[in-house]
């Protein structure tokens, strides 16, 4: 696929639903007892596998364009699956539902595409299989198809965990809540707190403080009405593209502002960049966001504030390469564990097109500013790899063509038409 060039970018535009988020809504829903209306839904692949998932566990959903509607069936109403459940490319989906189905009083098996059958699950059956759940992979490895065989009786765990991963911490939470008494789990850097926010959205009871995580089981929820916003993962492809771009203003509406997942703002201002944000809905955790061209300078990325921008790793790779100096990205090795290695593909595709960019064991070392220039990439299957070469090639005078466009729908099914809108703003090359 051809990608798209442009002069500059300007307009407004409404970014995807939050895909955390949506995953999320749908499993509570699941399993709450009564109905629950979800409302600005994401339709991309991988939060239709977890909408499929349930569905083959025996609960109603109903999708009408605009509103999903989950006749809800509690943790004790989900029914056996007649085949093995097709998760497709999505870690969220299967990492979190290996938890929820580690307490059912019946066998599961889950498996995926190429990409998701190559991602390491132990991180996520070590902790579930302590509670008494059985979790065996392909051949007695950590891969998918991953056999879930559950128990009803799941014990309560105490739990350091060895990665950043909201994830593994949801999985381990979705068993707590099933389990009979106090479970507490230490993350090793805060993460995304979606699935702590809806417990008590949902009406269910959990505590953190600092870095523990402490939740007695067993617990009921009740359906609620979620409005899910945008997603400021898909944000800050834009927000990349109008700091880099020259002539350039951007609107983005409705952007998901959870103090959990908002490091790309946070870097974004360190680096310099012109930007605002306007219309906060506190009880909606959203915001207008406005961006301008902006001269942005290298910083230091690392620490407590890696798992909250890990998704954005890629598009922050690219911003750095139009900043002044030497930006450096450390303590990232998650990123290693994705839809792909992250940290190599950033740096291989990039490359490609003209970056001076080094990968390392944990990150990546970025110089600029580099004129980019035209070539043949791969998203290699990852959407966000895809999106961020797609940013880069409206910096080239030359052509860049991608192979493997597909994969941005998994997250952003109209990402490109959303380039095209903003590039019809100028002279389109």
């Amino acid at each position: 696929m051809k990608l798209v060039k442009a002069t500059h970018l300007n307009g407004s535009i409404a970014v995807p639903a939050d895909k955390s988020i949506s995953h999320r809504s749908i499993m509570f829903g699941a399993l709450a007892e009564g109905t629950t209306t979800v409302h600005n839904f994401l339709r991309g692949e991988d939060c239709f596998s977890t909408l499929h998932a349930f569905q083959q566990l025996g609960v109603p959903i109903h999708d009408d364009g605009k509103t999903i509607t989950i006749e809800g069936q509690g943790f004790n109403g989900l029914k056996p699956a007649k085949s093995a459940i097709d998760i497709g490319n999505s870690g969220t989906t299967i990492r979190l539902m290996m938890g929820i189905l580690a307490g059912q009083s019946f066998q599961t098996i889950m498996y995926g595409d190429d990409s998701l059958n190559r991602r390491p699950m132990n991180r996520v059956m070590l902790p579930l299989s302590e509670m008494g759940a059985q979790l065996e992979g392909a051949q007695e490895t950590e891969f998918p198809p991953i056999t879930i065989s559950g128990n009803s009786d799941l014990k309560p765990i105490t739990y350091h965990m060895p990665v950043a991963s909201a994830q593994v911490k949801s999985a381990i939470i979705f068993a707590a809540l099933q389990a009979h008494g106090t479970s507490t789990i230490i993350e090793k850097e805060a993460s995304r707190n979606h699935t702590e926010d809806m417990i008590r959205q949902f009406g269910g009871s959990i505590t953190t403080e600092g870095k523990t995580i402490t939740v007695t089981g067993p617990q009921m929820f009740q359906g609620q009405e979620v409005i899910v916003p945008g997603d400021i993962s898909s944000a800050a492809f834009f927000l990349t593209a109008g700091a880099i771009m020259p002539d350039s203003h951007i609107t983005l509406t409705n952007v998901g502002i959870n103090p959990t997942r908002t490091g790309i703002i946070d870097v974004l201002t360190e680096m310099g960049a012109d930007m605002n944000m306007r219309n906060q809905d506190v009880q909606n955790q959203s915001a207008t966001i406005d961006i301008r061209s902006s001269q942005l300078t290298g910083i230091t990325i690392s620490g407590d504030i890696i798992p909250r921008l890990i998704d954005e790793l890629p598009i922050i790779a690219l911003l750095a390469t139009q900043a002044q100096g030497t930006t450096v990205i450390k303590d990232a090795e998650e990123l290693k564990v994705k839809e792909t290695n992250r940290i190599d593909a950033t740096a291989e595709e990039l490359q490609k097109i003209g970056a001076r960019i080094t990968p390392t064991a944990d990150g990546l070392i970025i110089h600029g500013p580099t004129k980019l220039h035209g070539g043949h990439v791969s998203s290699r299957g990852d959407h966000r790899i895809g999106m961020m070469l797609q940013i880069a090639a409206l910096l080239t005078d030359e052509d860049v063509t991608l192979d493997r466009a597909e994969a941005v729908a998994v997250s952003y099914p109209h990402f490109f038409d959303d380039v095209r809108t903003l590039a019809q703003g100028g002279e389109s090359k």
